[in-house]
């Protein structure tokens, strides 16, 4: 009970790192279920020859070390990049060290946890259910809104679940892209890497045992909503 009570005195920088990380998490989500959902689908009913070269795409995530899209997009988003270049030009600011920086980085990197699922349920469906739906004078959003949505719902679900924790366990982009700066880029993952770079061991481990805790709920979400969902692979 004493380990339980020191484990969640957390620090006002600790909840400071919790909300932003919970935004992070949050629009990062929102954001992938609107490119996700017409990409998986192009991707589950196209032949476009350039399929196969999308799906790696998409995937790169799986294998690329973090770092390494950290560095491109630190490149692109800083003053001298194509895109934070012509911000700075445009009389904006750039977007690398920053919040909307991290989470471009984000969006990207979690990409593969939202359309890979999504894809998964897409599959599974088939064509039959939107073909009888069409043949009955159903409009392209009716079918995905009482045919598609309701039949894949469970790879929704799924998408949505691990694209927030994923997000949420994000280190190397982060850091990467947005640094360790209090209330803009300081979120759980460089917080604890911060604490135990400090040797403050036990902060670290209360964030720490949060996270893991978290990871359980979500993994156990997953496989109750989608028994038979394969662990996501490239």
């Amino acid at each position: 009970m004493e380990f339980l009570r020191q484990s969640l005195s957390l620090t006002a920088e600790d909840w400071t790192a919790i909300w932003l990380t919970i935004q992070l998490c949050s629009y990062t989500t929102l954001i992938l279920m609107a490119i996700a959902t017409p990409l998986a689908w192009w991707l589950t009913s196209g032949r476009s020859a350039f399929r196969t070269a999308v799906q790696a795409v998409v995937a790169l995530p799986l294998v690329l070390p973090p770092t390494v899209l950290g560095f491109y997009l630190l490149i692109m988003l800083g003053p001298r990049g194509f895109i934070g270049g012509t911000l700075e030009d445009m009389g904006l600011h750039h977007l690398a060290f920053s919040f909307e920086g991290i989470l471009i980085g984000s969006v990207l990197y979690s990409m593969p946890f939202a359309v890979q699922p999504l894809e998964q349920a897409f599959s599974n469906l088939g064509r039959r259910p939107i073909e009888v739906a069409a043949s009955l004078g159903a409009g392209a959003i009716d079918r995905f809104i009482s045919v598609i949505l309701p039949m894949t719902k469970s790879g929704f679900i799924v998408a949505m679940t691990l694209t927030f924790a994923h997000t949420m366990g994000e280190f190397g982009v982060v850091l990467m892209v947005g640094g360790n700066i209090p209330g803009v880029t300081h979120v759980l993952s460089t917080t604890i890497y911060g604490y135990t770079e400090g040797m403050q061991y036990a902060a670290a481990g209360r964030l720490s045992l949060m996270l893991l805790i978290f990871a359980f709920i979500v993994l156990f979400v997953v496989y109750w909503f989608n028994r038979g969902f394969e662990m996501i692979k490239p």
